[in-house]
């Protein structure tokens, strides 16, 4: 590649060779010319064959050998080595639209001032399961109807411009080593430094993952919920709605279902129906304030299937709470995250190894701290 590239397209992969010629072939038919974009992949860990599949598509792999040290680790060694201006970010299992690349570029030109931007999943999931469809549209939902400036980024199919990435620090390689919250704690980093962070709907992609329902559990309690409210309570913004990204009615819900819940519990050892009467009233209005959502999965795979998702989004509401609970309690009993504590205890006297130590800036939270003292 002769000259410098406008965009660096990073792909953290672990164990993803069975799907990277679909990602990865969808990045090379992008209608963005060629010579705008390099791509680099981080093979994080694979016991696989991903690092030879990549090789058939980037212009750079990177094999980070040893355990995987987590997609935060992984995109910071692919920034260190790209050459654009823009870095542009998409999970192993995302396969962007032929205009993805050039949205994104068009939006950076455009909006000087952004110096981030991301896009959303489409309505085309390609896991065909319930549990699969319900949670990927909830995704693309929730980001078709959030446009414009917001509070967080997601890395799964976003930009964000050099200068910006290293200002910020890069993503908290050291507190998140496994897929969590590490895009949403740099968003939050990013805005507080004075950028705007643009989420712009019709740039879309879409999303391979198959979801379980155990998956679900365990991503929205240990992965994402829990760690996000320690993140807010942290910085004092847990009731913040900009925050969140949410809008009131999803706070609402929260509390009628769990108001609901422990009243119909309540029934049972009381023996009395009016707690009963109550804790239906909560859930039933709940379910008539997620109308929109429900209207939504109506019209995109019927009635039926909007139906069936009322107790699974009933159960995404208890989670919110448990998560709400969770964090707010460990925030207050241990405070923030800490790392392995074998590679914390490499990194505190300044030893080096491979793979190398997670790059310990000048921590985020403890700075945070010091902000809120």
């Amino acid at each position: 590649m002769s000259r410098r590239p406008d965009c660096s397209i990073i792909v953290p992969a672990k164990n993803a060779a069975g799907m990277l010629p679909r990602t990865l072939g969808a990045i090379c038919g992008s209608d963005l010319s060629r010579d705008h974009w390099e791509l680099i992949v981080v093979d994080d860990g694979s016991t696989d064959e991903t690092a030879a599949v990549a090789a058939r598509y980037a212009d750079t792999v990177i094999k980070l050998p040893g355990k995987s040290m987590g997609p935060a680790y992984a995109r910071n060694r692919g920034f260190e080595v790209s050459r654009g201006d823009i870095a542009m970010f998409f999970d192993a299992d995302v396969v962007v639209h032929q205009d993805t690349l050039r949205r994104f570029l068009e939006v950076m030109r455009l909006e000087p001032e952004a110096g981030a931007v991301f896009g959303s999943y489409d309505d085309r999931p390609a896991a065909q399961g319930f549990v699969s469809q319900y949670r990927n549209l909830l995704h693309h939902h929730v980001h078709q109807q959030n446009g414009g400036d917001v509070e967080t980024f997601w890395a799964g199919a976003g930009a964000v411009r050099r200068e910006v990435f290293e200002e910020a620090g890069m993503y908290d390689e050291w507190h998140y080593s496994r897929p969590q919250i590490e895009d949403i704690e740099m968003g939050g980093r990013i805005r507080r430094l004075g950028h705007r962070i643009l989420l712009r709907p019709e740039i879309q992609a879409t999303h391979l993952k198959r979801w379980t329902l155990a998956g679900v559990l365990k991503t929205d309690l240990t992965d994402r919920g829990i760690p996000w409210a320690r993140l807010l309570a942290h910085r004092g913004t847990m009731l913040s709605s900009g925050t969140l990204n949410l809008r009131w009615t999803e706070k609402l819900n929260t509390i009628l279902v769990w108001l609901g819940t422990l009243s119909l519990l309540a029934s049972l050892p009381l023996l009395d129906w009016r707690p009963a009467i109550a804790g239906g009233v909560c859930l039933v209005a709940a379910v008539l304030f997620s109308m929109p959502l429900l209207g939504f999965f109506a019209r995109a795979r019927g009635v039926w299937f909007a139906m069936r998702v009322i107790p699974v989004h009933l159960l995404y509401y208890l989670l919110n709470g448990i998560s709400f609970g969770l964090g707010m309690m460990l925030h207050e009993l241990i405070g923030a995250p800490r790392q392995d504590p074998t590679i914390e205890a490499y990194s505190e006297i300044g030893v080096k190894r491979w793979p190398p130590v997670p790059t310990r800036n000048r921590s985020t939270w403890t700075a945070d701290k010091e902000n809120h003292a």
